[in-house]
């Protein structure tokens, strides 16, 4: 099975690509956020307001930490679980293809629209998005085998080069 771990900042279009590809290759997809909203029962943003940052966070290492250890096609996660060390490690360590999808902060605004279910980006949204890149962007770096920017192109264009390095390192 081809294995897929696509990871970016918000607006890099992680779900819309991860359903394209998954798609286009016949396999499963999995989103962490949503995973999360369902153990938790509540969307991401009540959980920032309810429980916490801190609370958030730990459920998002032990989902995505599950979520790779276990069976999957494409694994979307969210922008900032790279950032805790464990979960870091165990992506590095997975033979999956990392996909680092790359946006810029003028196409990352209005897809995203700094909405109220992007707790991280509620204050000074564009600042905010902007200094998460600034720390976020060597992991990801880091992590990738590849990067793909997402600026000005559909998730099918996106899902197509991905498949085309699939395809490459298969032989």
């Amino acid at each position: 099975m081809n294995q897929v771990i696509l990871f970016g900042p918000p607006g890099a279009g992680k779900s819309t690509v991860g359903r394209a590809l998954a798609k286009l290759v016949g396999s499963s997809f999995s989103d962490t956020d949503h995973l999360i909203e369902d153990r938790a029962e509540k969307k991401i943003s009540e959980i920032f307001l309810e429980d916490g940052e801190a609370t958030f966070r730990s459920m998002e290492a032990e989902i995505v930490t599950e979520s790779i250890a276990g069976e999957f096609g494409i694994l979307a996660l969210g922008g900032g679980s790279v950032m805790n060390p464990l979960v870091e490690k165990k992506i590095a360590e997975h033979p999956a293809l990392k996909v680092f999808l790359d946006v810029g902060i003028a196409q990352a605004a209005p897809r995203i629209g700094f909405n109220q279910d992007r707790p991280m980006l509620l204050v000074n949204p564009r600042q905010t998005w902007i200094a998460l890149m600034k720390d976020r962007r060597p992991v990801y770096e880091r992590l990738a085998d590849i990067s793909v920017v997402t600026d000005s192109k559909k998730a099918g264009e996106v899902a197509a080069e991905i498949l085309s390095e699939i395809e490459v390192r298969n032989g």
